[in-house]
C-alpha cells in the first residue's frame, strides 16, 4: 500500500525515488531543512568563484549558456546571472510546440528586458508528433519530447559554441525527493537526463519502430557524444546548490522588477510555474495522476508545507480539489498528435501504477489509498508555519485575446515597454 511523509504529501512510489525515516519523514523533507541551516552567504561566494573562473575577459565569446523558457523561474535565473553576478549569457530555448500565448509574451519580455542574445530550437511539427505518438506508446509520455529538447539543446549549442558553462536553475531531485544534499553540488548528467527526465528512454531508443523515425530526425534530442562534451569542458550547475531556493519569493521579486504575466492553471493552485505551456499542467499531468496517483498540486502544496507557508491539510485539501480535474486541453492534444480518446486511454491506463491504482467493482479505477484519507494525521510531524497565507497572484494580461484556442508556434519577438538594460550589474 501507498504510504505518505508525515510531513508533506508525497507518496512511497514518487518516480524519482524516495525514502523515509523512523519518524516516518521523507527525504525531500530531511535535505529541505538543510535551506535552514546552511550558510548560503558563503553558498554564493562559491558560486562567484565559479562564475569568476569561466567569465570571458577577452569579449569575444559568451560566458555561459542559460536555458530559458516563458515561464517557471527564466528570469529570476538570468536576472541572477546577468545583472547580479554581471556574466554575459547565450539565452537558448527549446520550442515545445504547444505554446500559450502568454508564454510567447513572457519570453518575448524575458530576453527583451535582459538585453540577452537569444537562440531558440524549433522542430519541425511533423516530427514532433510523431516523436510525440511514439512516447506515448513507450512510456505514456507525450511531453517527452519537451522534456528531451529543453535538457539537450543548451549541451548542444554549448559544445558546438564551445561555451563551458550551462546555468540551470533547480535540480528536481534534490529539491523533490533529497535524491542529493546541496553539499553535493550535483551538475547536470546524461545519467540523470536519462533516468529520471526521460524515462530512461534514450532518442536512439525511438528510431524505428511503428513512427519509422530516422536518426536524423531524431538529432535535436540526441545528447552530444562524451568526446564533444570532454573536449568542450561543458559542465551544467544548478543555482538551487548556492542560493536558497524559494520559487513563489523569486518570482514575486521578479515579477515586481520585470512585470511579466501569470495565470491560473488547470490542475494546480500555483499560478507562477508552466504558464507558457498549454498541456503540461493539463493533460501532462492528468496523465502524472493517472500513472502514480498525484499530480502538480502534490508537489506544489509540497514544496509550500516544506517552505513554511501551507498546512499539511490544506495542502491535501488542494491535492484534493485538483485530483480528478479533467482537463480541457486534451481535444486539442489528439488532434495534434491524431490520436483517439479510446488510444489515449489505453496507452496511460496500461501505465498505471499498481501500487497507487486498483480496479473497484464495476472496473472503474480507484486509488487504493489516496493521500486525503490522512487528512488530520500525524501533527508531530508538522512544521510551524512562517508566512500567515500562501496566495499567488494572476496578473493582468498584456494582450487584448489572451485564450488560447488554438496552435501558436511563433509570435513577435520584442517588447517595447518596460524598464531598459543599461548594463551588467545594474538596471537603468
Amino acid at each position: 500500500m501507498i504510504r505518505y511523509c508525515r510531513r508533506c504529501l508525497y507518496p512511497s512510489n514518487h518516480p524519482l525515488g524516495i525514502s523515509f525515516d523512523a519518524a516516518g519523514v521523507c527525504s525531500g523533507c530531511r535535505v529541505h531543512e538543510e535551506k535552514d541551516r546552511l550558510d548560503w552567504r558563503e553558498r554564493e561566494r562559491k558560486l562567484a568563484a565559479i562564475f569568476d573562473a569561466y567569465r570571458d575577459r577577452s569579449g569575444l565569446r559568451y560566458d555561459c549558456v542559460v536555458p530559458v523558457s516563458g515561464a517557471r523561474d527564466s528570469f529570476f535565473i538570468v536576472d541572477t546571472v546577468r545583472r547580479r553576478y554581471g556574466m554575459t549569457p547565450l539565452l537558448v530555448s527549446y520550442n515545445a510546440h504547444y505554446n500559450t500565448r502568454m508564454g510567447i509574451r513572457n519570453l518575448a519580455r524575458l530576453r527583451t528586458l535582459t538585453d540577452g542574445d537569444f537562440l531558440q530550437q524549433v522542430v519541425q511539427p511533423q516530427v514532433v508528433k510523431r516523436v510525440m505518438r511514439a512516447t506515448l506508446r513507450m512510456a505514456a509520455s507525450f511531453h517527452w519530447q519537451s522534456l528531451a529538447g529543453q535538457t539537450v539543446y543548451p549541451v548542444q549549442i554549448a559544445a558546438r559554441l564551445k561555451i563551458p558553462l550551462i546555468v540551470w536553475g533547480v535540480h528536481q531531485g534534490c529539491d523533490q525527493v533529497g535524491m542529493y544534499s546541496h553539499l553535493d553540488e550535483v551538475e547536470m548528467s546524461r545519467k540523470y537526463r536519462c533516468e529520471h527526465d526521460l524515462m530512461g528512454l534514450e532518442a536512439e531508443d525511438l528510431e524505428g519502430g511503428e513512427e519509422a523515425l530516422t536518426e536524423a530526425e531524431l538529432r535535436p534530442f540526441t545528447y552530444p557524444h562524451d568526446r564533444e562534451i570532454e573536449r568542450v569542458g561543458v559542465r551544467g550547475i544548478y543555482l538551487s546548490n548556492y542560493i536558497r531556493w524559494d520559487s513563489k519569493a523569486q518570482h514575486e521579486a521578479m515579477l515586481a522588477r520585470y512585470g511579466y504575466e501569470t495565470g491560473p492553471q488547470q490542475r494546480t493552485f500555483d499560478t507562477y510555474n508552466d504558464v507558457d505551456s498549454v498541456h503540461y499542467s493539463g493533460v501532462h499531468d492528468w496523465i502524472k495522476f493517472r500513472k502514480w496517483g498525484y499530480g502538480k498540486a502534490t508537489d506544489h502544496a509540497s514544496r509550500e508545507i516544506r517552505l513554511r507557508r501551507l498546512t499539511r491539510d490544506a495542502g491535501i485539501s488542494y491535492a484534493r480539489k485538483y485530483a480528478e480535474v479533467e482537463p480541457v486541453d486534451l481535444p486539442h492534444l489528439l488532434q495534434f498528435a491524431g490520436l483517439s480518446r479510446e488510444e489515449f486511454d489505453g496507452l496511460v491506463d496500461a501505465n498505471r501504477d499498481p501500487r497507487a491504482w486498483k480496479r473497484d467493482a464495476s472496473g472503474r479505477w480507484v486509488l487504493g489509498h489516496p493521500v486525503w484519507a490522512d487528512m488530520g494525521s500525524y501533527p508531530e510531524a508538522a512544521l510551524t508555519r512562517r508566512e500567515p497565507s500562501c496566495e499567488f497572484a494572476v496578473t493582468p494580461p498584456r494582450a487584448a485575446e489572451p485564450s488560447d484556442g488554438g496552435y501558436t508556434l511563433l509570435n513577435p519577438g520584442w517588447v517595447h515597454d518596460g524598464p531598459a538594460w543599461a548594463e551588467p550589474g545594474g538596471m537603468a
